[in-house]
């Protein structure tokens, strides 16, 4: 990435706010422009972006609340869009690099719709604050900003309801920012349904001291329920999230084992083939060495191979709650209709959903606990067979005239 372009835009964009004062711009300010621009590096550099796409990522943050001093708030990102395709027009950048620069602060406009990493870097960066501590400071910060754009006041009830939509419907992108954020995200929706229920608890208090307690047990029943939810959710997805990525780790290790044996074979191959005839001693530690790592590659191969199933489930299934509709191979031999059928009645029974969930995380440690049996046999394969042939090697080499 260029240095000294990005010290020309962060100029650029200061200049901008200095010349273009606006006192009610108390949240979209140059501070959340800097924060933003600090958090979509922190979000990039946990990911293996190209240069450019770094570049366009950063170089958006700077311009992707910029609109706000000279457009109506609802065009700010089509004029952020406009003042960062001149400016760098000017400094001689790539058009690529100006289109990207383009679809990542337009995809912030609410509802956010981005398309790529790029986008979903710069999306996670500028609500960034929805998982933080000082979400309540900055809250108060926009709705502050909003009143005074609006020329009216907003209630603490109807501000509050518009955060507690938000945050539920809300999702990070980036897994980054889900790692981070998710449970900062969760404990601020949970403090704004306390406050609700407590709310909603004394508009409807009466003089008798059991009806008063009433609403609130009820609120945090809810709550309490919400919770359970969130927290079922959570699990799920960090086990399954565990169980891909050690799977991931798996075939990797595969693939070393199978890359680096079929390396070695032939290079055994090639070199001491045209010497075996005048070296009859080493026939055998070279067939230990290539038994080795053809064992080695064959069990590798073994621990990566995929199982073919026949990808179709029947109203049977669906109706006892045996099909398992979240993973491909059950379903890719089935019509689009029979799917949607499938996918509907699992979404309106919790009880369904969740089993489902369970029986995919099952299988994926099904398929787990077979993946590392397998490796766990190949690298003990390679090992002691790489020692034996060693071994085999250097007594001919000792013992004989070789």
């Amino acid at each position: 990435m260029n240095e000294a372009l990005i010290q020309r835009i962060e100029a650029y964009i200061t200049q901008l706010f200095t010349e273009n004062p606006n006192p009610a711009l108390v949240y979209h300010s140059l501070a959340h422009t800097r924060e933003v621009v600090e958090l979509a590096k922190k979000l990039a550099d946990h990911y293996d972006l190209s240069e450019e796409q770094y570049g366009a990522v950063v170089i958006a943050g700077w311009f992707h609340d910029v609109g706000y001093l000279l457009a109506e708030p609802s065009q700010h990102e089509e004029k952020g869009a406009e003042l960062a395709t001149a400016f760098l027009t000017e400094n001689g950048i790539a058009p690529a690099i100006i289109t990207k620069v383009q679809q990542c602060i337009r995809a912030t406009k609410m509802p956010q719709s981005p398309r790529d990493l790029p986008e979903q870097i710069l999306c996670d960066a500028d609500l960034f604050h929805l998982g933080s501590p000082d979400f309540k400071d900055k809250t108060k910060l926009l709705r502050q900003e909003l009143e005074a754009i609006w020329g009216k006041s907003i209630s603490g009830t109807q501000w509050r309801e518009g955060n507690i939509a938000l945050l539920k419907i809300h999702q990070y992108f980036t897994d980054y920012a889900r790692e981070l954020q998710s449970k900062g995200k969760a404990d601020n929706l949970r403090r704004l349904l306390e406050k609700q229920a407590e709310k909603e608890g004394d508009a409807q208090a009466s003089p008798e001291p059991v009806a008063e307690l009433n609403p609130p047990a009820k609120g945090r029943k809810k709550d309490k329920d919400n919770r359970s939810e969130r927290g079922i959710e959570t699990m799920f997805r960090t086990t399954s999230t565990n169980h891909l990525r050690l799977s991931e780790i798996a075939d990797s290790k595969a693939n070393i084992m199978i890359s680096v044996n079929s390396i070695m074979i032939s290079v055994v191959v090639s070199v001491l083939s045209h010497r075996l005839e005048a070296n009859p001693h080493l026939i055998f530690p070279t067939a230990v060495f290539l038994i080795t790592s053809l064992l080695t590659i064959i069990f590798a191969i073994l621990a990566t191979r995929p199982n073919v199933t026949q990808g179709t489930f029947s109203k049977e299934d669906i109706q006892q709650q045996k099909a398992n509709l979240l993973f491909f191979g059950n379903f890719y031999n089935m019509k689009l209709e029979d799917y949607e059928q499938g996918i509907n009645a699992m979404m309106n029974d919790s009880e369904f959903l969740y089993g489902s969930m369970t029986r995919d995380i099952y299988y994926l440690g099904v398929v787990l606990g077979r993946k590392y049996k397998l490796l766990r046999l190949t690298y003990n394969i390679f090992m002691f067979g790489f020692i034996f042939a060693v071994m085999s090697f250097l007594a001919v080499f000792l013992w004989f005239d070789v």
